[in-house]
């Protein structure tokens, strides 16, 4: 197996050599790359080692984006003052970088408007062009017409 480590000469030794090694430095022999041919192993100290591999996974983790859904809720039959203040509020989240579910809940009988939904929806998403794209068209789920829009890059 081939041996790396700080302050150790690296090169290609038998297990029990290798063993030996980080024996007479009063550190462990870790396996970094089993697949590679030969199998590569560094001398350090396995609880540090440790440490180091939370500490990178943690950052990676606090790097990575987190996306926030904000939801807007209309009915089939909603007015246009209603429309523009909520147009108005979807416009602000997609301005701060969050995704809009735009839904459209039915009561009762109201389910056989969904005609009406589909095209309050669509106006809500021609209506936020400039600030967001559709990236999911109107679907129907049980009761909910939803359509979602994310924020265009900058």
């Amino acid at each position: 197996m081939r041996v790396v480590g700080e302050g150790i000469e690296p090169g290609v030794y038998p297990i029990a050599k290798a063993l030996e090694i980080a024996k007479e430095a009063n550190l462990d022999l870790v396996e970094i790359s089993p697949n590679a041919e030969p199998p590569v192993c560094k001398v350090v100290d396995y609880k540090k080692f440790l440490y180091d591999q939370k500490k990178k996974q943690k950052e990676l983790k606090a790097k990575a984006a987190k996306t926030v859904i904000k939801e807007i809720r209309f009915g089939p039959q909603t007015d246009d003052h209603d429309f523009t203040f909520k147009k108005n509020h979807a416009i602000k989240f997609l301005q701060d970088g969050s995704k809009v579910k735009a839904f459209v809940f039915f009561k009762g009988r109201s389910i056989i408007f969904k005609e009406q939904g589909e095209i309050l929806l669509l106006r809500f998403a021609n209506e936020l062009e400039e600030y967001g794209k559709a990236e999911q068209l109107p679907l129907l789920e049980g009761k909910k017409m939803i359509m979602v829009l994310a924020p265009k890059k900058k």
